[in-house]
């Protein structure tokens, strides 16, 4: 076989849909939340794959032989390992608003956490790894999002809106102040400093909200989307960490790059994301999980941002890539009509998301099913008529 049919796992996440991944692999809904669909090694919910004599996680395949599974130049880059992970997000429900460390944050984080002595399955441990966790979402539908510092004063402006007196002091400093200054003063006042007026804010914002949200104005969609996740997690403080983000709204193609340091939070929606093999996540609200405020103002990058979409650029018949600097991973959609020839010295995976993909020598893949191909597979011919995303490791540029 020059390709595997991958055995995934579904993570029933309390924020995820009860129906978007049924639907998209056509099968009957079970009627409880299914948040993600996992496909590669990461050690948590690794796939599987048989080659004829058992079903065996895919992170034990490579381990067996990196050379042949990942090739020499991602072993030389990143270990006898798979530096990413490639997942379906279906989001009913707004996930935490969360950040990711850089690479050597990461290594010192997970060094200093170790060195207490903190169980790695420890709820309130924050480094699981040493790794950064750089991630890419490509919109399948309609999808909702938050991402990146508004400026400040534009938050002040919105705020004002709102008329309500418990929020005042904190506008005055998003008017009067630094931009980062302001930024940081307000989400670390928020969420542990004045967490009693942040609390007490959270349950005064719902209904006006939802007021707001049922306007026409042009901020209406923005409304709507704080709505939204204050009804999800009532009394949370974190609702001001959100109300301090980019409101963004990808339709169907529509990519968003997240960096280290970025604040973001995924609303509503399904769609194709890829990250680095990490699950190092900080988080700064709408959350049951820790909140670790110290630790968290020392990777947010407080510097007010527009959110990063990854510009596409075709690079085969029918087939376009998402331009990110991520070294770990790349994504690209195909558009099967006439055949697309694959070729790589990494090592692949392809979820098919539409159609039939028909891989020779290889499976044919249904709407929600995936294959890895291993670096020794060699060029490969993908045919049918489908949707199909391909994640593989980029070369030098």
């Amino acid at each position: 076989m020059t390709a595997d049919l991958l055995a995934t796992t579904v993570r029933p996440y309390a924020w995820g849909s009860t129906t978007a991944l049924a639907e998209l692999t056509g099968r009957r809904p079970t009627g409880e939340p299914e948040a993600e669909l996992w496909m590669g090694a990461h050690p948590g919910a690794p796939s599987r794959v048989d080659r004829g004599h058992g079903s065996e996680t895919l992170d034990t395949v490579i381990a067996r032989d990196p050379q042949r599974e990942v090739g020499p130049r991602v072993v030389g880059r990143f270990g006898p390992r798979l530096p990413f992970l490639l997942k379906v997000l279906a989001a009913e429900h707004a996930l935490s608003v969360q950040v990711h460390p850089t690479a050597e944050q990461a290594a010192a984080g997970y060094a200093a956490e170790d060195a207490a002595g903190i169980p790695l399955d420890a709820p309130h441990r924050i480094y699981r790894d040493r790794s950064h966790k750089p991630e890419l979402i490509c919109a399948l539908g309609e999808f909702d999002a938050l991402c990146g510092f508004r400026d400040p004063r534009a938050t002040a402006g919105l705020w004002e809106r709102l008329a309500l007196p418990v929020l005042d002091p904190w506008i005055e400093v998003l008017r009067d102040e630094p931009a980062e200054q302001a930024l940081r003063t307000v989400l670390t006042s928020a969420l542990a400093g004045e967490r009693a007026r942040g609390e007490r804010a959270a349950a005064e914002l719902p209904p006006v909200l939802a007021r707001l949200a049922s306007g026409d104005d042009a901020d209406a969609p923005t409304w709507a989307a704080y709505r939204d996740a204050a009804r999800d997690y009532p009394g949370d403080p974190g609702i001001l960490a959100a109300m301090l983000l980019n409101h963004v709204r990808l339709a169907a193609g529509q990519a968003l790059y997240l960096d280290a340091g970025v604040p973001h939070a995924y609303l509503r929606g399904l769609g194709v994301e890829i990250m680095a093999n990490s699950d190092n996540v900080l988080r700064c609200g709408l959350t049951p999980k820790h909140v670790d405020t110290a630790a968290l103002a020392a990777v947010v990058d407080f510097r007010p941002t527009v959110p990063q979409f990854a510009p596409a650029a075709p690079v085969g018949p029918g087939e376009l890539e998402f331009r990110t600097p991520a070294e770990e991973f790349g994504l690209s959609r195909i558009e099967l009509g006439p055949p697309a020839e694959i070729a790589d010295d990494g090592p692949q995976i392809l979820l098919c998301v539409r159609g039939i993909a028909r891989i020779d020598g290889g499976p044919a893949l249904g709407p929600g099913e995936s294959a890895y191909l291993p670096a020794s597979a060699g060029p490969l011919r993908l045919t049918g008529d489908a949707t199909v995303f391909r994640a593989k490791v980029p070369g030098p540029s």
